[in-house]
């Protein structure tokens, strides 16, 4: 199983290479293609197809970027 499928995303105005590459029959692991000397600590995602695998890792760094972009509310009483 050395399928392997690659996908040009842009998400929060941020360029990102996904990889996906099938680890059994009906199961793919999408994960974010390191850059040389760029940590990267981002869990893979797992989908049944390519396709839902990448969506999967899109929409949680979507979500990761709406969320990191909101501003904190005010402290709540102590």
């Amino acid at each position: 199983m050395n399928a392997a499928v690659q996908y040009e995303e842009s998400i929060a105005g941020r360029n990102y290479l996904i990889e996906v590459a099938a680890v059994s029959q009906d199961r793919w692991r999408a994960h974010i293609v390191r850059l040389p000397g760029v940590p990267t600590a981002l869990m893979p995602f797992y989908g049944s197809t390519p396709k839902e695998a990448a969506r999967l890792l899109c929409d949680w760094l979507t979500r990761a970027y709406a969320r990191a972009s909101t501003p904190a509310g005010p402290a709540g009483p102590v």
